[in-house]
């Protein structure tokens, strides 16, 4: 992956700054105005987003990732795999990405959520393998928005669409685009990422509350702001319940306490081994 691609030196610092975006008590007139407070390398990971999120790139990763045919691993083989991904230049202080799963988890376990909601936490946001696979981070994490249709004015950093390529076709500009009315979400093609990817894989396993969760997580401007409703269903709107439930933890359970891994483990691979195959199609 080349530099500039990957201006984040931590992919931790999109999570940081949504955190920061959305910390309780702030005013909503504040959560897209990062004219003083946004990290040049936030603002920069934004600009290549807004810029490379196209219809044709999404439906590209969506056909090349569909079709699930990496090696097949565990889900604890594949929280280990995403462990090496650590920022090299300061190991020491970095917090594993195992650890970022276990915190979240363990914040829906205390609070008595059902285990399949607890499951959801520990896999939220493996699909963050991607990066693993060569992907630029602009194309794995990064708050979530429809292509194909007008871009709504709550996603953050807005302007930076004018340099997308589907700015220029009249059709995406339109209020529903290439969808129609309620359609429902699962006829929208969304930015590509980490979302999209483990939901593609957990499809199979898990109930539709969880699979919402996990594919919705960084829909920040429907789940936050309300945006896009007339895309949704009645289903969707339902659902889209248990996002916001599980936005909280995805948000606030980050950092603090650091989880005794080997004390945990033996409680998560009963719960995987509960709802998951030994080995899964990535």
């Amino acid at each position: 992956m080349q530099p500039a691609n990957n201006p984040l030196p931590h992919l931790d610092d999109w999570d940081d700054f949504v955190k920061s975006r959305y910390q309780e008590g702030r005013a909503e007139s504040e959560y897209r105005d990062h004219s003083t407070d946004t990290h040049p390398c936030v603002t920069e990971f934004y600009r290549l987003n807004h810029r490379f999120q196209t219809v044709d790139f999404v439906l590209a990763k969506e056909k090349e990732y569909g079709s699930l045919s990496r090696s097949p691993q565990g889900v604890w083989s594949a929280m280990e795999y995403l462990n090496t991904l650590i920022d090299d230049s300061d190991p020491d202080t970095d917090v594993p990405q195992l650890e970022h799963l276990l915190q979240t988890s363990e914040a829906i376990r205390k609070d008595g959520c059902p285990r399949w909601f607890v499951l959801a936490g520990l896999v939220h946001d493996l699909g963050k393998l991607l990066c693993l696979y060569g992907e630029p981070q602009w194309a794995v994490v990064g708050d979530t928005f429809p292509v194909g249709c007008a871009w709504a004015g709550d996603i953050v950093f807005r302007p930076f669409f004018e340099a997308n390529p589907d700015s220029g076709v009249p059709e995406y500009q339109t209020r529903l685009g290439i969808y129609s009315e309620n359609c429902g979400l699962d006829q929208v093609h969304l930015a590509w990422g980490h979302d999209e990817y483990i939901y593609r894989v957990m499809r199979p396993y898990l109930p539709a509350e969880a699979l919402y969760m996990l594919r919705y997580h960084s829909f920040y401007p429907a789940h936050q702001h309300g945006a896009y409703d007339y895309l949704m269903n009645g289903d969707d709107r339902k659902m889209f319940e248990w996002v916001r439930k599980f936005s909280k933890y995805d948000l606030y359970s980050k950092g603090g306490e650091r989880p005794d891994v080997p004390a945990l483990r033996p409680y998560y691979e009963d719960l995987i081994a509960e709802f998951l195959p030994a080995e899964l199609a990535w």
